[in-house]
Parts: C-alpha cells; structure tokens; sequence
C-alpha cells in the first residue's frame, strides 16, 4: 500500500527580470515588470532583494551586486510597466563593472543588457547622465533616507527656515494674546491705550509758561 501524503499548494515565484547599464559612478537598473503590486524593496550596500505582485503572479529578486554601492545615495522610482532604480557605486571606478552581480551563473540567467541606456565606457564623456527624474523613492536599507542631490548643509539651512517660521508663530501668539487683553481691558481692564489715566501726562511737563501781557 501507499500513503500519499497531501501537502498545500503554494504558487511559485518568479525570478523577475532584470535589465542594467553603468556609468563610472553609477548603475541604472531596471525591474521589467507592468503594473507592480505590493511591492517591497530592500536595498543595501551589496545586495538588492525585491517581492512583488504583477496579474496575480508573485515575482521576486536577490541580488549580490559585484561590488558595494552607497545606498543612502541610491533612490527609485514604480512606473506602470517597470521599476527603475539608480544605484550609486560607493567608490568611483576608473573601469566599468564586469557584470553587474557576483555571481556570473545566476546574472546569465537573470540579468540583460539594457542598450536603451548603455553606452561605451571609451564613450562615457559623450554620454548622457542617467535620467533620475521622478525618483524620490528612499532606498536606505529598505527604510528612511536623504534624496540624491540633497546634502546635509542644505537641509539644516531648510531646517534654520523652519525655524525662523516657528518664531513668527510665536511673535503671532504674543499678538494675539495682547489683542485679547485690550479687549479685556474695554470691559474694566486697563485702557486700551496703555498706562494709568491717574497719572499725569508727561507731555504738559515740557511746556513753556505763558507769559502775562
């Protein structure tokens, strides 16, 4: 006899594809998957792991790239037929990457070319940067992070502006609360115009005598 021993179905993922150029500092890479769901991202220094839902199909990456890059600096960006991705290199290289992975066997079967974006590394001058319009994803660790082209001098001047913003709200509470207490003062306050009405005016002090004709 045979026992056959029912296990639960559970759909597989798929490796989604990947596409990637390169410039000396940095690398464009590009997840070819339409109208992305649910997706979760996750990068650090040397890796990339990506989950994501496409026409109710799971699709998933991991990825250890060929070298570190500075995720920090990195950022992203979900459009309706891919997610693209700039990656900073941490260190500038004077010669282009290999491959973008460090394992040459799993980039054959996942990683292309992207010639859209490729260019010649004797050709790098010539070259166009990469378009990074639109891509205000943060890429630190999957978490929080400092947009590419804002640096920390900035943002504390930003930071000083608030500031200075929180100081009017103050001098506008101090306003109104001095407004309140003139009013205050019309029903048995302090006159409006400020002072005690007993006290002479300081003004008569200062004017001369007439002299009798």
């Amino acid at each position: 006899f045979f026992f056959l021993k029912k296990t639960p179905f559970t759909m597989a993922s798929n490796s989604a594809p990947i596409k990637w150029a390169q410039r000396s500092d940095s690398v464009y890479l590009t997840i070819s998957i339409p109208d992305v769901t649910d997706e979760t991202i996750t990068l650090s220094d040397s890796s990339l792991v990506f989950k994501g839902k496409s026409s109710g199909q799971d699709y998933t990456c991991d990825l250890s790239f060929f070298k570190d890059l500075d995720s920090s600096a990195s950022t992203y960006k979900v459009g309706p037929r891919s997610i693209q991705m700039y990656l900073v290199k941490k260190e500038k290289e004077e010669e282009f990457w290999p491959r973008l992975l460090e394992d040459k066997v799993k980039e054959k079967g996942q990683v292309k070319i992207d010639w859209d974006k490729y260019v010649d590394e004797d050709e790098e001058d010539e070259a166009e940067a990469f378009d990074t319009d639109g891509m205000d994803g943060s890429m630190m660790g999957g978490g929080g992070g400092m947009p590419p082209g804002m640096d920390m001098e900035a943002l504390m001047k930003q930071m000083g502006g608030m500031g200075g913003m929180g100081g009017a709200d103050g001098g506008m509470a101090e306003m109104m609360a001095k407004m309140k207490g003139d009013l205050e003062g019309g029903a048995g306050g302090p006159a409006p115009g400020g002072g005690d009405d007993d006290e002479p005016d300081s003004d008569d002090d200062d004017l001369p005598d007439l002299e009798e004709s």
